[in-house]
């Protein structure tokens, strides 16, 4: 959620701009030897932390499969990575929304303006369309969904209709950043790819790639260690308010269930009333803490089952509220407050 906001609020190119991929050098070899083989699946899901380079990899796939159409042929077969020169017509077009065979499923703005909170199954019909076209005999034609955990009930099931029954010189890359509650019809359709969290020398890297700031930079180094391999996150921590509001809100996090009203309070206040990316760094911050607390349980045998799911619940209503109050730019501090009661009943 806070990753597209982030590229308005600091400048920071779109995954479709972007043509360096920073680490996951396993993942991209991966699909480079699929699609040589000639024999590649159809569908991807590539899962992970959010900020680590999954649609940055969705992307990079596209151009490549869109500018080498022939997988067979010597300039496909010899390619040491899925890397096409940004000069390149089919770069150009993909990084202007143009391309004529890349077809892109993400959240939009309603009738109103106001990002939806969701892809809906209208959006997600678009896939019949473009896939049906008589210019898909011509060649490959690629969808990309960013993400699908944000497709709703009849979306998800409009997209496994096709993924059901792909087209042929058909290719699904599905972002993802919590695969496991996909629906499982969905994930048995898929190739999984997951990608682990970047390296710190990596996330500095790309993060001084995506904003144009020295590699060098005190701040971003101290970003980037606290981003736990996330470049999304590093590029929330950069100014130093937003990284001591992030320590803020991890301190009052290890105290729960206690709650202390003061320091709330003060938490609200220090995230303002119209400060996205001070809004965008709690949120991470929460976010990260109930993640956390959600894998250490799916892997612990004697988990409180009750607890877990309580837990993710919280987590579905938190992550609406935090939406709404971004998307009609409401008060932080109701925000707050609701975020911390539900957590410590969640946690007690």
């Amino acid at each position: 959620m806070n990753a597209r906001k982030l590229e308005q609020e600091m400048a920071v190119k779109h995954p479709r701009e972007t043509t360096d991929l920073f680490g996951h050098r396993e993942a991209e070899t991966a699909l480079l030897n699929a699609y040589r083989s000639g024999r590649i699946p159809h569908a991807w899901l590539i899962g992970g932390a959010q900020g680590i380079g999954k649609a940055t990899l969705a992307y990079r796939m596209a151009r490549f499969v869109l500018a080498y159409r022939n997988p067979l042929l010597p300039s496909a077969q010899h390619a040491q990575k899925l890397w096409v020169d940004p000069s390149d017509p089919v770069a150009r077009q993909i990084a202007a929304g143009s391309h004529g065979g890349l077809l892109t499923l993400e959240r939009t703005l309603n009738d109103r303006g106001v990002m939806r909170t969701v892809i809906t199954v209208d959006e997600t019909r678009e896939t019949i369309a473009f896939f049906g076209s008589t210019a898909a005999v011509e060649g490959w034609r690629v969808c990309i969904v960013d993400t699908v955990d944000e497709l709703n009930p009849n979306a998800a099931n409009a997209l496994l209709k096709i993924l059901e029954e792909p087209p042929q010189q058909s290719l699904f890359l599905l972002v993802s950043h919590a695969p496991a509650r996909l629906l499982p019809t969905i994930l048995s359709r898929c190739r999984k790819l997951p990608l682990r969290a970047l390296a710190s020398s990596d996330v500095v890297r790309a993060a001084a790639a995506a904003t144009g700031t020295a590699a060098d930079d005190p701040a971003l180094a101290e970003a980037a260690r606290a981003a736990d391999g996330s470049v999304a996150r590093a590029l929330t921590l950069m100014g130093g308010d937003a990284l001591k509001l992030h320590q803020r809100t991890a301190a009052l996090l290890a105290t729960l269930p206690h709650i202390d009203p003061r320091e709330l309070h003060a938490l609200g206040d220090a995230l303002g009333s119209s400060d996205r990316v001070a809004l965008a760094a709690f949120v991470d911050s929460v976010d990260r803490w109930v993640s956390d607390r959600l894998r250490a349980d799916e892997v612990n045998a004697n988990a409180n089952l009750p607890r877990l799911a309580r837990l993710a619940e919280v987590w579905e209503k938190i992550v609406r509220a935090a939406r709404d109050t971004q998307d009609y730019n409401l008060e932080r501090k109701p925000l707050v407050f609701s975020v911390f009661g539900m957590l410590a009943e969640a946690t007690r």
